[in-house]
C-alpha cells in the first residue's frame, strides 16, 4: 500500500490552472482569481464626513457653547468644492467632501440645529466640542493607490468585487470553472426513486458526486450511470473526455467484474491506499479527442468511501486546477466516544463536529455503506496509521468537510 500523501501527490501532479476569462466585476462569484488587483483609487477618495453636521475648525469650537456663521451647504456627491474660513462652518452630510479649512465635523445632535431636512441656517450654535479630525474619513486611510488588495487564488465573493469596485476595477480576470464529468459504475444500480430488484440498490453515488463538484465552485459536465460492460463503459468515456476532469464510482477493486480498472490499462495506475474507507483509488489522464490529456480520478463504490475520497483527493485536484489555495480547515477534537481504527492505515470517520468534541455519525463509525447517515457528518476525524483504538476523551484531529 502507498500512503495517502504519496497517492494526492500523483493526483496533483495531473493539475494545470484552467483558463482565465475577463469578466464584469459583479459575475463570476465563486471562481478564483487569476490576477493580482491593486489600488488605481485611493479608499475613501477624497477626506469626507462620517456623519450629518457641520464641518469646522477644531480650533473653532474648543470653547463652548459658540455661534459659528454657516457659509456652505455641501451635500454627498457635491463636485463643487467649498471652503470655510477662520470662525465659519458649513453644514455637510454624510460622505461629503470636507471643505478646504475644516479639520473636524460636529454631527447635528450637538449643535441648536434638527436633524433631517431643514432650511440651511444663518449661525449655528455648537453645544459640544471636537477634536481635529474627529468624524472625518481621512483620504487613503483604508486603502492608498498602488496598494495590493486582492491576491492570486483568491475566491471570487460579493466582498471581493465590491473591494475590486472601490479601488476602481470593472472587469477581474478569473478562472474558468472546472467541467467535470462523472461516471458511477455498476449493474447493480438503478435510478434513485425506482423500485429495487434482488441484488440491485439506488444509485446514490452520481448525485453525491455530482451535489460535491456544483458545491466546489466547479460545473458538472456530464453525470452518467454505466454498466459493467467494457464497451458501454468506453463509449462514455469519449463523452465524458470533452471534460476538464473525469470522475468514475466502483469498478476498481480486485474483483472479477471491475470495468474501471479492466478498462483502463493505460495512463492510469490503480493502487491500495492505506486509509479507511478508500483504499482502491486509480489516478491518471484520458487522451481527448482534441489531443487534451484530461485527469481522471477512480474512485471505489461504496458511498462513503467516495464522500471520504472525494474530500482527501478530488477537492485539492479542483483547488488546484482553479489555481486556488486549500479551503481544507484542521483542528482538533475531543472524541465524545470511543472507536476501533485498523492497523496500518490512517482512518477518516465521518462525526458531527459541535467545535469542542466529535461523535461518530453511525455507530459502525467508518463504514464504507453507511450513506443514509453521512447527511449528518460535517467534519471527518482523523485517525492515524498507528492508532488502533480511540478512547472517549482522546485528541483526534477533525477536518471541516472540503466541500462547502
Amino acid at each position: 500500500m502507498i500512503t495517502v500523501e504519496e497517492h494526492l501527490a500523483a493526483v496533483l501532479a495531473l493539475a494545470e490552472p484552467l483558463d482565465a476569462e475577463l469578466m464584469p466585476v459583479a459575475e463570476g462569484f465563486g471562481r478564483t482569481l487569476a490576477r493580482p488587483m491593486v489600488a488605481r483609487f485611493a479608499v475613501p477618495p477624497f477626506d469626507n464626513s462620517a456623519m450629518d453636521g457641520y464641518a469646522v475648525r477644531a480650533v473653532d469650537v474648543e470653547r463652548i457653547p459658540c455661534l459659528l456663521p454657516v457659509v456652505a451647504d455641501i451635500p454627498a456627491g457635491a463636485t463643487t468644492r467649498s471652503a470655510i474660513g477662520p470662525g465659519e462652518a458649513a453644514r455637510i452630510m454624510t460622505g461629503a467632501p470636507i471643505p478646504a479649512g475644516a479639520d473636524a465635523v460636529v454631527p447635528v445632535e450637538d449643535t441648536d440645529q434638527p436633524s433631517g431636512a431643514a432650511p440651511l441656517p444663518e449661525v449655528v450654535e455648537v453645544l459640544r466640542g471636537v477634536i481635529a479630525h474627529r468624524h472625518v474619513r481621512r483620504r487613503g486611510e483604508d486603502v492608498e493607490v498602488g496598494t495590493g488588495v486582492l491576491e492570486i487564488g483568491q475566491t471570487w465573493t460579493a466582498e471581493a468585487a465590491a473591494a475590486a469596485a472601490s479601488v476602481g476595477y470593472g472587469e477581474v480576470w478569473l478562472r474558468r470553472r472546472a467541467r467535470v464529468a462523472v461516471l458511477a459504475t455498476g449493474d447493480e444500480l438503478v435510478a434513485p426513486g425506482l423500485g429495487l430488484s434482488h441484488g440491485q440498490i439506488p444509485d446514490s453515488n452520481s448525485v453525491l458526486i455530482a451535489g460535491l463538484i456544483g458545491r466546489s465552485g466547479a460545473e458538472v459536465a456530464l453525470t452518467r450511470t454505466v454498466r459493467d460492460d467494457p464497451a458501454e463503459f468506453r463509449s462514455a468515456l469519449e463523452l465524458a473526455s470533452a471534460a476538464d476532469v473525469v470522475v468514475t464510482s466502483g469498478g476498481v477493486s480486485a474483483g472479477a467484474f471491475e470495468v474501471v480498472r479492466q478498462s483502463l490499462v493505460e495512463d492510469v495506475s490503480f493502487v491500495k491506499v492505506a486509509m479507511q474507507p478508500g483504499k482502491p483509488q486509480g489516478a491518471g489522464t484520458l487522451l481527448a479527442a482534441d489531443g487534451r490529456r484530461v485527469p481522471i480520478l477512480c474512485l471505489p463504490g461504496n458511498p462513503v468511501s467516495v464522500s471520504v475520497s472525494a474530500h482527501v483527493f478530488l477537492a485539492p485536484l479542483l483547488d488546484a486546477l482553479h489555481a486556488r489555495e486549500s479551503r481544507r480547515i484542521r483542528l482538533s477534537a475531543r472524541a465524545a466516544v470511543g472507536w476501533r481504527s485498523p492497523a496500518g492505515r490512517r482512518q477518516f470517520v465521518p462525526v458531527a463536529f459541535d467545535g469542542v468534541t466529535v461523535t461518530p455519525t453511525h455507530g459502525l463509525g467508518s463504514g464504507s455503506h453507511l450513506i443514509a447517515s453521512l447527511h449528518r457528518a460535517n467534519a471527518l476525524a482523523i485517525v492515524a496509521e498507528d492508532v488502533t483504538r480511540v478512547e472517549a476523551d482522546d485528541e483526534v484531529a477533525v477536518e471541516l468537510v472540503a466541500f462547502r
